[in-house]
């Protein structure tokens, strides 16, 4: 094997795991970049020191312009059908780690960079001075293809079926406030310093870790939702009771429900 630059760069800080694609200038992504966040993943998920998971892309204009045209255009059919294979069994594991994910859009999140950005569970964009930096949506239709690393499904399940149909067939792109509206984009935070945006994410993710929120339970309510909110609503019920009991037992219940008693603040731990 030979050695290469990661495509994905992972650090910790405070708790917080941050994946960054990391490809020039688009940060599009390739079956090896996958890999390094399959990789990046995994490692986050079982490192019990991260309790949140942040995904952004390197500089200022694009978090993830999507898979790599070149590569699309040159590999042969076969492997395209793995790379979509193993791309859908990657946003599958981070969609279904047990921590929560926010994809901090710095930039263009188009194609599969929407697709990534959706397998999160919030979604924080960045705007200058009441300037927006970046569009969303999924254009593959210019291609000819189809947003095949999930869009079809996470899309349809966030904005309905008409209303995704549209977004996708058009090949539309959507502002920010637009995307917002539709439930794409959770928040934007302003600001006029790149630095000061990332210092603006890191304080919001900090907030879902220990001591200030029960990082374990908040784990637990997302996979209550993404693992039952497709199944028949007593199933669904049957997980959250599981997920419920296993909170039962941890000592970060234990410790809410003394402070509440207690009537102090509580400081939890994750565990």
């Amino acid at each position: 094997m030979t050695d290469r630059k990661p495509l994905v760069q992972y650090e910790v800080r405070d708790g917080v795991a941050y994946l960054t694609l990391d490809d020039p200038p688009v940060n599009g992504y390739t079956h090896e970049m996958m890999r390094d966040l399959d990789d990046g993943i995994l490692n986050a998920r079982f490192d019990n020191d991260v309790y949140v998971i942040v995904i952004t892309g390197a500089g200022e204009k694009f978090f993830c312009a999507g898979a790599n045209i070149n590569m699309l255009q040159t590999a042969e059919p076969r492997f395209k059908y793995m790379f979509c294979l193993h791309a859908n069994e990657t946003l599958n594991r981070l969609e279904h780690t047990p921590k929560l994910v926010i994809a901090a859009l710095n930039g263009h999140t188009v194609g599969g960079g929407l697709e990534i950005a959706m397998a999160a569970d919030l979604r924080i964009a960045r705007r200058i001075g009441g300037k927006d930096c970046g569009k969303l949506g999924l254009p593959e239709i210019t291609l000819g293809v189809l947003p095949g690393t999930g869009g079809t499904q996470r899309l349809a399940r966030m904005l309905g079926k008409s209303r995704a149909i549209e977004l996708m067939v058009t090949g539309g792109l959507l502002s920010l406030d637009q995307g917002k509206d539709h439930g794409l984009v959770n928040d934007i935070f302003d600001a006029e310093d790149f630095d000061g945006w990332r210092a603006q994410i890191h304080e919001y993710a900090c907030k879902f870790c220990p001591p200030n929120t029960a990082s374990k339970a908040a784990g637990r309510i997302k996979r209550a939702v993404q693992s039952g909110c497709d199944l028949p609503f007593e199933s669904g019920l049957a997980i959250e009771r599981e997920l419920q009991q296993q909170l039962f037992e941890s000592d970060d219940a234990t410790e809410g429900l003394n402070a509440y008693v207690e009537k102090r603040k509580p400081e939890f731990s994750g565990r």
